[in-house]
Order: C-alpha cells, then structure tokens, then sequence
C-alpha cells in the first residue's frame, strides 16, 4: 500500500498540506478550524486541541516549571535569560506532549501550539492583566518577546520544536469588565509608535501565530478586522503563519458589538478576513455559512492550509523517529537544572526600590526576627497568573526560613488578610513585632486581587485596580509594624504599580518581587543574604497616584509611559537600585552629527563603586527635537545587562541602526527630520525622579543633517 504524500516526510509540507486537503470533505475541513479539532479516522488523523498556555512556564497542565511572571521577566533586561527560559519551557512541552500522547491523551493544555507571549502595551498600570505583559515601553517589549519566541520556536531543519503566538492583536489593554463590547480607538500614531511596532518584531522573527484581541479597534472588531488582519498582518509584514480568535471573541461580534447579527454573519466576518481557528464555537456555524452563500470553499481551505502547515511543521503527521524532537523521556520536567534557572530569574528580576543600608541582612546584628504579612506564605503570592504548578514551591516564608535558620531566632505570624478589613483586637503580629530586632514585612498583590476578568476574585472591578493603594488591611497593619520603631523590610509582590509614598521615608529597605515563581522564596534568600546583588529594572513607571493618569479608557498615548508622563512618577521606568551603585561617566559618540540613513557607535564607562559584585542594566535612550513635531520626550533604543565586580569599570559600547533616529509623524508615517537628538546613558529612564533616587547617567549631544 502506497504511503499517502501527506504522510511521506521526505515531500515539501506544501505538497504534503495540499494533499491532505485534497482527500478531505467539506464537513472535515470545516471541523479542522475549531480550536479543538476532532479526529478523522479515515485519514488516521488523531484529534488535536490548539489551547495550550506557557506564559512564564507550561501553564495548566499538570506538573512544570515555574517561572517568574512575565512582567518579572521583563524586569531582568536580559534577552540570553529570556531566550534560555523560553527554550526550557519549549524542552519541557516536548516531553509532556509525547507523553500524552503515548496514553491516548489530546486534551486542552496537552498541544504544542502556546498562545504566548502577550505582547500588548502596559500602558495604563490599572489594567489587571498587565502583569501578563512586558511592560509598557514597545522596544523593551519587542525585544524581550522576540527572544522568547526564538526560545520556544527552536528549529531542526523544516521542524520547529513548538509554536508561539503573538497576542492580542492589536490595541487592547484594559478595561477588563468592557473587553467583550468595548471599541479601543488609536490614533495612527500611536497604532505605529506603540501599539504596533512589538507584534511587527515578532512577525519578522516568524512568530507562527498571532492572536486577535476581544475588543474592537477604531471601529473594527480585532478578530474580524480587514486593516489589521489583512492590510496589516498579511499585505505589509507579510505574515504567512496562522492566525487564532481570542476565546469566544468571535461569539462577541454578534452578541456584544452588535456589528454582525447572527453567529454565521460572524463566522464569514471574521474568515472572510483571515481569522483561521476558533477558540470558541461559532465555528461551528461555518457549513451554514457556506450554505448561504457567505464564505467559500476555497476560503476555508486558505485557512484549513495555514493551520495545517503548522501542524506539519511541529512534525505532528510523521512517524516518531522522523521527529527530531521526540523524547520518551519525561525527566526534563521540571528538573534541577530548569528549578534553578526559575531560582536565578527570579533573583535578576528582585527591584530595589529603596535601601538605608539594612540590606543585605548582617545577620549577626540580629537576635530575632519577624517575618509577617498576608503574602509571607501564600503561594498564590509566586505564581501570577496563567500559572503552572510544581511539587518543589518555596514561599516567602519558607526561603527566609532556610536562609535565616542560622543564629536567629525567627517568629512568624500572618498579621493581615490580604484584601478584606476585617480586624482582631488581640494581634499577635503587632506584639511579636515589638519584640523584634528586625521585621520582615510581606505585603502587595495576588492574582485573587488583580488579574483577567472572571480570575480576579476578590476583585469588584473585572480584574482591574482603581485604587492603586494596597489594600486597606495591609495598610493598616503595617502602620502599626511602623510605629514600633522596629526597621522593617518591605517585601511587596504584584504585577502592577502600587502606592507605596507613605512607606518610601519609613522603611528602612523596600523590594519589589513580582510574582517571582516556584523558587521564589529561595531566591529571596540569595538576595537578602547579600549572595547576589538585586540589579532588576522596573518595564513601566509608578504613578504618584491615580490622579496622574488619563481615563482608562483612552487610549492616546498623551500623558502615558515614561515616553509622554509629563507628571512626576513614584518610580521611573527602568529604575532599580543594588547593593553596589554604579556610575556612568564619560558617554561619547563615533561622531557628532549624522545624516538620513547613517548609523552611529556611542560608549559609556561604567564603574561599580560599591563593595559588592553586582549586575547593572545600562540603558539607552534618545530624545529628539525636530522643528514641528510632537516627539517622545525619551524613548529607550537598547539596553545591556552587565556584571560588574566590585570595585570594576567596564567600557560599553552600543551600535545605534539608521531606524534609531527616524521618528513617526502625525500620519504614523516613518520620517527623519533635522535637528538635534541627545543620547542618553542611564541606570533608569533620565529625568530629575531618576537623580533623586539615586540613578546615574551620561549623555551626549548629535546634530541629525
């Protein structure tokens, strides 16, 4: 019996896509565009499930690493970090998927194709699934993405080992509660300056998938849109992979944006438009829809051809021995070797946001300690959300246990709830606090308070936060540790901004931690030991207050990010302290003028001054000034993480492409003007909040002919 060609590995996978196509009736090809396609028997082709999650680690499907939260990640500034987590993540999928399948199960979360990263813009810090992405500055997040996907999509020849997507295409960032209905409008410049240029990037390094977002943008629904699915996704950049609807966001085009009437008017919506799989059941429709006349054959099968190629790619129709990523072993998950990566991750990701010298703990300064707060031993406090799960989470709690079990006598008490007001008269908390030579205070966020709508339980809001305060418990609580006397360390997990203006004078240190993952606690140890040095970097600015920010609503990027704010920040974007500071000195350029078209070479000296080793985030930004133009007042062009032994001076030196001095005009239209542009080099975005907390910078001035 011949070998069909769809099967023969040794064919060109469009010849092999074109074949099975060709073999498969209208009522199977349809069945192929639902996110959970059945299998065909007659063509031996086993049922696969397309919804699977490994945002910071393979997301809820049984045992896997757990990485820090993506806006952790983001954090660390380092793109050989990211690209190696990525690549562990994608080792780790290989090794479930194959086992899966050698029990006989296809389920949800058990595929290969990953609807990650979320390369939306953070760019208003009430959104509740903020924390998902890489923060608000669109260079950052393109190239923390692009490592990612690099990571995840590591290829042996034609086959790739697993398949990222780009979401959630293209301008969506919150309201939580209005996503379904809501109409996201962008001006054209601020869809090419912000909200664009990430999934572009990610396009360009092949990203397989690209998800669209629920809401609608400027007047078109994201997963039904001809502009960005057509003009832009497919014409400009040249997309050639798949594209995914968000979950039941095309059910929503009839029932919330009221732009179709009926679920097969959406259904030829959004194929019509190059939407090519379902999550959700309006694809179910798709045979009515061809009935009436509203989509073709021929378009299903433009969309069947995407999705199978994909497929292909991932080896999913060959034999196990031609997979050059088969494993019949499932030792890979969630092994030492990945553990400690999560361990190192998490301690790069550690912001300091303030020191008085208490940090790193001397332990022998200390008798005894207290550590105390609602999120000390709540696991929900390390994972965030779109998590997975492990049998080796260390809290808080348990990884300043270890660290500190040494000498000293350590007292633990909750002390709060974690969002709700309800009080006890007799606190114990506040007693051993009096007590104590040093308090360990951990407070902030879990994803029961902020998250994706429908998540968030403690939440009123859909997920989102409207007070960026903490929680009115926790607040009072630790007015009453600060009252003691006592110093206290405040620890604060989250994935947004908090208000932290009535602590900043009164702590005696305060670290941010994200939601740092399973080895969180253990890495908490390394860092306030003093073993490693905290050089993590906030990826978006902390308001003063609700009150600075425009409507949530709004999505010009007028008064938003570091790159518009005109209103003084808590904390810069790209601001975070070490144990030892590091100077910059001596920044200077290849040349001092430049033309259209020309690249440029700046270098900067850089000099830990300080008595500890330490990492340092050297970064660097552009402010241009064009006659007639509304500029950016600074925008981030590259970054590079660095170590630095204590006492050392480094030389850095950074290649500036032709693209850094082009800027985008009203129209949204790449322009190069005359002019002048100061480079800056910085330990934090520049400005006089950066100078006051500590952060340092060099610059230097070019004339653009």
């Amino acid at each position: 019996m011949n070998t069909p060609d769809y099967k023969n590995s040794k064919l060109p996978f469009n010849t092999r896509v074109k074949d099975l196509i060709s073999r498969m009736t209208l009522e199977e090809k349809a069945s192929q565009l639902l996110f959970n396609s059945p299998a065909i028997e007659r063509l031996d082709i086993p049922e696969y499930n397309w919804w699977n999650e490994c945002l910071h680690g393979i997301a809820r499907g049984g045992k896997a690493t757990v990485y820090p939260q993506a806006i952790g990640l983001a954090a660390t500034f380092d793109r050989e970090l990211i690209q190696e987590i990525a690549s562990a993540i994608s080792e780790e999928a290989r090794a479930k998927y194959h086992d899966a399948v050698r029990k006989g199960r296809r389920e949800q979360y058990q595929g290969l194709t990953f609807w990650t990263p979320n390369v939306n813009i953070f760019r208003d810090p009430r959104w509740g699934r903020g924390q998902e992405t890489y923060g608000e500055d669109p260079y950052l997040t393109a190239e923390i993405g692009t490592r990612f996907v690099r990571g995840l999509q590591q290829t042996s020849g034609p086959y790739m080992k697993a398949a990222a997507c780009a979401k959630h295409f293209a301008v969506h960032s919150g309201p939580e509660g209005k996503r379904h209905g809501f109409d996201a409008i962008a001006s054209a410049h601020d869809m090419a300056e912000t909200y664009l240029p990430a999934f572009k990037k990610l396009v360009e390094e092949d990203v397989e998938s690209v998800m669209g977002a629920y809401n609608r943008t400027n007047g078109e629904v994201c997963c039904g849109s001809p502009t960005l699915l057509k003009k832009i996704l497919r014409e400009e950049w040249g997309f050639k992979g798949h594209v995914v609807s968000d979950c039941w966001a095309i059910r929503d085009f009839h029932e919330e944006h009221k732009v179709t009437e009926r679920p097969e008017e959406s259904v030829a919506l959004a194929l019509n438009n190059g939407c090519d799989i379902n999550c959700g059941c309006t694809y179910e429709y798709i045979l009515k829809a061809h009935a009436e006349g509203l989509i073709t054959e021929e378009q299903i099968e433009e969309s069947l051809e995407r999705a199978l190629m994909t497929r292909m790619k991932l080896g999913m129709f060959n034999s196990p021995e031609e997979d050059p990523f088969y494993t019949d072993s499932v030792d890979s998950i969630n092994c030492r070797e990945f553990r400690s990566l999560s361990r190192k991750a998490a301690a790069e990701s550690f912001v300091l946001l303030k020191n008085n010298g208490i940090l790193p703990v001397q332990r022998e300064q200390y008798k005894k300690m207290l550590i105390t707060g609602p999120t000390a031993a709540d696991l929900e406090a390390l994972m965030g959300n779109y998590n997975g799960l492990s049998g080796n989470m260390t809290t808080l709690l348990e990884g300043l246990f270890q660290e500190f079990d040494d000498g000293m006598q350590i007292e633990y008490r909750t002390g709060s709830f974690l969002a709700h007001t309800k009080s006890n008269d007799l606190d114990w908390a506040a007693f051993e606090a009096e007590k104590s030579d040093i308090i360990i205070a951990c407070m902030g966020l879990t994803q029961m308070i902020e998250g994706e709508e429908g998540d968030a339980l403690a939440s009123s809001t859909s997920g989102d936060r409207m007070d960026l305060r903490l929680p009115e418990s926790q607040r009072v609580f630790l007015e009453k540790l600060l009252h003691t006397g006592k110093p206290v360390v405040l620890l604060v997990t989250g994935g947004s901004p908090v208000d932290l203006r009535d602590y900043a004078d009164r702590c005696a240190a305060m670290l941010w931690l994200w939601y740092p993952g399973e080895e969180g606690g253990l890495a908490l140890g390394d860092v306030l030991s003093g073993r490693i040095s905290p050089a993590g970097k906030l990826p978006i600015t902390f308001p003063l207050s609700t009150d600075d920010l425009p409507p949530f609503e709004d999505y010009s990027m007028k008064g938003r990010t570091y790159k518009y704010m005109e209103k003084t920040p808590q904390y810069p974007f790209g601001f975070g302290l070490s144990y030892s500071p590091c100077l910059l000195d001596s920044a200077s350029a290849s040349r001092n003028s430049i033309k259209e078209g020309e690249s440029l070479e700046v270098s900067v000296m850089v000099k830990n001054r300080g008595s500890y080793d330490t990492d340092e985030v050297v970064q660097l930004y552009i402010s241009k000034e064009v006659e007639g133009e509304d500029l950016p007042r600074q925008e981030l062009i590259d970054f590079e993480r660095i170590s630095l032994k204590a006492g050392e001076e480094k030389q850095m030196n950074f290649s500036l492409s032709p693209e850094a001095f082009r800027y985008f005009d009203s129209r949204g239209a790449s322009s190069y003007g005359k002019g002048h542009c100061t480079i800056t080099a910085g330990t934090a975005s520049p400005g006089k909040r950066g100078e006051e907390l500590g952060a340092s910078y060099s610059g230097v001035s070019v004339t653009m002919e």
